[in-house]
């Protein structure tokens, strides 16, 4: 079951029937590290950047905070729900630089000490929290010498999670929920679908970038991908291309490698005409 989270100004401009015409998003692109405060200062140093160029919600890639020489890391750095440092970080980035902040990922305590929930949580520009979503799918991956399997380590979630920002609904995922179709259509009518992403390199290279234009064209909404993108000190190498795609399945804006700032504007305009003259929202059937 799908659930929505409407924060108290984002609930204003809902009820009044007017979203916003126009909003600006940023995807912020990292090459995270063991190091958490070091992750956390690049973190701020980029919402800081994104911030002054005008961005009014910014993503975070997934494992902003800490991508660890092993997988059993981040259980070290995990934090209980609304308690922690990571968590103070993000409310107060919210609230100082007066923007959205959808926290790509971090580890939260989950019911087994072993494992962990890898969760993203949203926050409004007042600090306050507007939504929480828990992955849902757990990557598996064997190719070679790369060999990936995150439910070791990570608990999966439930529920689908939405919530209301001023320009109308967003709907929350993570990174291999990308290739679950059945997850964004259970999201209902989004403005915008947000994928915080660590993609590796040779699944990224291979499907990235069709996957993303798919969920938008299929949606007939904007996606904002924010990944990890580069080398990593744990060896790991990411494949990046942060992006915005429109409703059309264009994008709109990319960065290839390397941590930086991808930033564009979110039209209702560009959405009313892709569904206006391609109506397959109204045509859906199945649910």
């Amino acid at each position: 079951m799908s659930e929505t989270h409407v924060s108290s100004n984002a609930a204003q401009a809902v009820a009044s029937g007017n979203p916003e015409t126009s909003f600006r998003v940023a995807a912020l692109q990292m090459v995270s590290t063991p190091d958490r405060e070091r992750n956390l200062a690049e973190a701020e140093r980029l919402i800081a950047e994104a911030a002054a160029d005008g961005a009014q919600l910014v993503l975070l890639p997934e494992y902003f905070c800490f991508m660890g020489f092993k997988d059993t890391d981040k259980l070290a750095v995990r934090e209980a729900y609304q308690d922690g440092p990571i968590q103070r970080f993000l409310a107060d980035a919210a609230r100082r630089h007066k923007v959205w902040v959808i926290g790509g990922t971090l580890a939260i305590t989950a019911p087994e000490a072993s494992r962990v929930l890898n969760t993203t949580l949203v926050f409004d520009p007042q600090g306050n929290e507007a939504a929480r979503y828990d992955k849902i799918h757990l990557f598996s991956f064997e190719k070679g010498e790369e060999s990936f399997d995150e439910a070791r380590t990570i608990c999966p979630g439930g529920e689908v999670r939405t919530f209301e920002a001023p320009f109308g609904r967003v709907g929350l995922s993570v990174c291999y929920d990308l290739r679950f179709p059945e997850l964004y259509r259970r999201m209902g009518d989004c403005a915008l679908i947000v994928v915080p992403s660590a993609f590796t390199y040779t699944t990224g290279r291979a499907h990235w970038e069709m996957l993303l234009r798919a969920r938008a064209v299929e949606n007939q909404c904007y996606v904002l991908a924010a990944a990890q993108g580069g080398k990593h000190e744990n060896g790991r190498r990411t494949w990046g291309h942060s992006m915005l795609i429109d409703p059309w399945g264009e994008i709109v804006a990319v960065r290839d490698e390397g941590a930086g700032v991808v930033i564009g504007d979110l039209e209702r305009a560009r959405i009313d005409e892709v569904r206006q003259s391609l109506p397959a929202w109204r045509h859906r059937v199945l649910s």
